[in-house]
């Protein structure tokens, strides 16, 4: 059945409050009134005719019980239910007037009222499936959102722009984290993905998160910091395999602002940042990479910590594979790279709203992880972080 576009209606019905939108289209139509009217008239026609042509050696009538299986798939229950009165009507009145056995008329009415009952409970229950399970992925997507911290972020040191857009769909849902915390021996950063898919991966972040917070302020070496993170993951999988979960690791990286022209970085097994400086793009080479959190004991070795460049006017740029691995219709890669390096000389903010305009148009829509990306800067040298530009609390308005 070819469908037609869904017209507006002349007073749409207002939500209540509270209600998620991806609640609201689980339960709408995908037809219109007047196509479905449209196509259900056509093709009871072309069924009447086609019966009236075979006789009562073949009669045709019966496929019209196809019509209720095909609404409860794109309507809603309302134009299921008016679909099956209607194809039960046409039943009973060109069986009244055949000249059919009577147990033969009896039963083909009662197989049409049975079919089309059925359709409109099959609408029920798809419905209610699909909002549940829209439900379900709200709840999900809210859960991340609590537990990682709106942007931007001002500390004495840094500000944090950033970027952040889950996957709203069930099996799909990451564990990308992100952090930034003053602390006493500067600001902290993390910014991290869990191994794996679905609630598990957001229980493993935010046992990650936890740690870090405590950490980061706890802690005066970045190393300390990422073995306590370390300790948090091990023991959340101890806990895990005790209730059949499978074990994950967290790949992170871990930075230290202390305001001077270099950052303390902790590299656990993460995409190395991109440095935004004096117009240019390029890729910060991380020579101590360690395995990612959680596997400190396949490593061998202690973390290590390193110093990456961060001249006054520079920006860093951390990201998720998110960002990395998105690809197009054909497959392809996101030239990362190649886009951010004609992006360089912007703001932060406008070089994240170029990144998620382009990513959105190179995957078309389309995306299977979660993308988180940070870009942390800092005001020239002499001046405090007092507040990001494009920041609500540098301008005096609430955050």
């Amino acid at each position: 059945m070819v469908m037609g576009l869904r017209r507006p209606s002349a007073a749409p019905s207002v939500p209540l409050p509270g209600t998620d939108q991806a609640e609201i289209s689980a339960g709408a139509s995908r037809i219109g009134n007047w196509a479905l009217a449209l196509w259900l008239l056509l093709l009871t026609a072309v069924v009447v005719v086609l019966d009236a042509l075979t006789g009562n050696d073949l009669p045709v009538i019966p496929l019209l019980v196809v019509l209720p299986a095909l609404a409860s798939v794109f309507c809603t229950v309302r134009q299921t239910t008016a679909v099956a009165a209607w194809v039960t009507l046409v039943v009973v009145g060109s069986r009244i007037a055949s000249t059919g056995a009577f147990w033969d008329v009896v039963f083909l009415i009662g197989f049409s009222a049975l079919a089309s009952a059925l359709g409109v409970v099959a609408c029920a229950a798809r419905i209610r499936h699909a909002t549940e399970m829209a439900r379900l992925r709200s709840a999900a997507v809210a859960l991340q959102r609590q537990i990682l911290r709106p942007l931007p972020v001002t500390t004495q040191e840094v500000c944090a722009h950033g970027i952040y857009e889950p996957i709203e769909e069930d099996r799909f849902v990451g564990g990308d984290i992100y952090e930034v915390v003053q602390s006493p021996h500067g600001t902290r950063v993390i910014i991290g993905d869990v191994q794996g898919k679905g609630l598990p991966a957001i229980g493993a972040g935010f046992a990650a998160l936890g740690a870090f917070r405590e950490a980061a302020v706890r802690e005066p070496e970045l190393t300390a910091v990422a073995d306590a993170v370390e300790d948090a993951v091990v023991r959340h999988n101890a806990f895990s395999a005790e209730n059949g979960e499978a074990e994950r690791f967290v790949t992170a990286l871990l930075l230290g602002f202390d305001g001077g022209d270099r950052v303390r970085a902790v590299n656990c097994g993460h995409l190395p940042p991109r440095l935004l400086y004096d117009g240019a793009a390029s890729a910060v080479a991380l020579h101590r990479t360690s395995v990612p959190l959680g596997m400190a004991d396949l490593g061998g070795e202690a973390r290590a910590a390193e110093w990456i460049d961060f001249p006054p006017g520079a920006a860093l740029m951390v990201y998720t594979d998110g960002v990395t691995e998105a690809r197009d219709a054909a497959g392809a890669f996101y030239p990362f790279d190649e886009r951010l390096r004609a992006w360089a000389g912007r703001d932060p903010d406008q070089v994240l709203e170029a990144l998620q305009a382009d990513l959105a148009e190179f995957s078309g829509g389309v995306r299977r992880d979660d993308v988180a990306v940070l870009v942390l800067s800092r005001p020239p040298a002499g001046e405090k972080a007092a507040g990001c530009p494009g920041d609500p609390a540098s301008d005096g308005s609430p955050k």
